[in-house]
């Protein structure tokens, strides 16, 4: 079997979509608490994996609701086409989210994209009172994230290829950390400039469509400097 040259793990929120899908759940159908959560989890208190968790407990949303809501949520325009680059070019990519499956899964349908590999937070019906409930199946011992990206980051590299990270955010410094290069927007940046990190700033999935060939025929990573990286760990 012949081994990809690069595997890409790609964020969602914030990266893929438009916008935040549970900032924009909370601000609509959460319940009063959900803010507080917010705040512990910005100075540290709590992980996400513990936030998310808390938050989603108190959406107040029926099924017919939430997917009329996510109906309305929107992807990079670009992300369609830069998919399909990929898989002209046969390099895998799995979207890695500390987000909901439920959700990505609804928004990517709707561009027949449903079918990309995903690590993601499940969200299923809760127990009364409770309407939805949150449990992590790509979590990892250690690791207070919903989805430990650096293990997807280790899981990738075991076929002996290198990665690329495409984010945004704070979920996504860890595993900017670990990989071969990174698509970095917003907050992604700043990080991976004052850690060294080889990356290029992108605004959208235009310009990762238009830095893709330069990463795979090794020009991005010559011009950028190669990185050495730790061994992979088992996670």
């Amino acid at each position: 079997m012949r081994v990809a040259a690069w595997n890409i793990l790609c964020d969602f929120d914030g990266t893929i979509s438009v916008e935040d899908v549970i900032d924009s759940l909370l601000d609509r159908f959460g319940r009063p608490g959900w803010e507080a959560l917010e705040q512990d989890w910005r100075a540290g208190r709590i992980g996400s994996r513990e936030c998310m968790s808390g938050q989603v407990a108190l959406l107040d949303v029926s099924r017919e609701a939430l997917d009329e809501h996510l109906d309305g949520l929107w992807i990079d325009h670009a992300f369609p086409a830069f998919v399909a680059r990929t898989v002209e070019l046969g390099t895998p990519m799995r979207i890695v989210s500390d987000g909901l499956d439920y959700a990505i899964h609804r928004i990517l349908g709707r561009y027949g994209l449903d079918n990309l590999p995903l690590a993601a937070n499940h969200l299923a019906p809760g127990s009364p009172p409770r309407q939805w409930q949150l449990t992590s199946p790509f979590q990892s011992e250690g690791c207070r994230s919903g989805t430990c990206k650096c293990a997807c980051v280790a899981q990738a590299r075991k076929d002996g290829g290198k990665t690329l990270l495409i984010g945004d955010g704070a979920s996504d410094f860890c595993a900017a950390d670990r990989v071969d290069f990174v698509f970095a927007k917003h907050r992604l940046i700043e990080h991976c400039r004052a850690s060294g990190i080889p990356y290029v700033p992108i605004t959208g999935f235009e310009d990762a469509l238009e830095l893709l060939p330069r990463l795979l025929d090794g020009s991005l990573l010559a011009e950028h400097g190669p990185r050495v990286l730790p061994a992979v760990s088992n996670f």
